[in-house]
Parts: C-alpha cells; sequence; structure tokens
C-alpha cells in the first residue's frame, strides 16, 4: 500500500481555519430580511427571491436550501395561534359563522404573509451561521 491510501478522511480534508459564527445576532438579521454576515444588506430582492450576493458586503447567498421548511414553520405557527383564537372568538365573541370566517381568513392570510419571508430569513441565517450547503467559505 501506498502513503496515500493509508490517509485518512481529516487529512484528506483541506485545512481551513473556521472561525465560530455567533448564531442569535445572525437569526436576529436573517428574521429582520438582512444579510446574516454583515446585518445591513437586503436578503431579498422580491418577496421570497433571495439575492445571489450580498449587495453591501458580498457573502454569497446563493447557497441556502430554504425549500420547505419556512411553509412548514409558517403554517404550524399560524394554525396553532388562529385554531384557539377562532374558538375562543366563536364561544365568547362573535357567533355568526359568515363574520367568523371572513375575520379568520383575512388573518390566517395576513399572518402567513408577513411569517413567511421572515421564517426564510432565519432558516438562510442559521445556514450561514452553521456553515450549511456551502456557507464554508472565506467569513
Amino acid at each position: 500500500m501506498t502513503d496515500n491510501a493509508q490517509m485518512t478522511a481529516d487529512e484528506m480534508m483541506p485545512a481551513v481555519a473556521e472561525t465560530e459564527r455567533e448564531l442569535k445576532p445572525a437569526l436576529r438579521t436573517g428574521w429582520a430580511k438582512r444579510c446574516p454576515s454583515c446585518g445591513t444588506g437586503k436578503l431579498f430582492q422580491g418577496y421570497l427571491k433571495v439575492h445571489h450576493d450580498c449587495t453591501v458586503c458580498g457573502e454569497e447567498l446563493h447557497h441556502q436550501r430554504a425549500d420547505d421548511g419556512p411553509a412548514y414553520l409558517t403554517i404550524i405557527v399560524v394554525g396553532h395561534v388562529m385554531a384557539p383564537l377562532l374558538h375562543i372568538f366563536y364561544v365568547h365573541v362573535v357567533q355568526d359563522p359568515l363574520m367568523l370566517a371572513t375575520i379568520f381568513s383575512v388573518g390566517t392570510v395576513a399572518a402567513s404573509l408577513y411569517l413567511l419571508p421572515r421564517f426564510k430569513g432565519f432558516m438562510i441565517a442559521f445556514q450561514w451561521a452553521k456553515r450549511m450547503h456551502g456557507f464554508a467559505g472565506k467569513k
């Protein structure tokens, strides 16, 4: 056997000096829809379309893999908030089903539209802080 065949996986990986990235500040900036690296650049170029690079610091953001996670989190949070509120409103406030359906349809859509981009920013910031999916780069 040659010396190359006896090398371990750790020896074969390039030595990268990885500094610890703080999770909480990154999550706060992601929730605010800002770049997790610098905290000032916009994360999205539209409602949910992520910029390829940060417009301020140049951090590559195209590595993100948020996929369906933000949608699932939005559904879980909105569903767990709206279901008990629907019961409370029906018992104590309004008993007209058409009025309840109108109020809670608007409330559910508004809450979902508010939370979805924030959860996506949160997940992208988490991936950046934990160096997942190609975010292990320069910074």
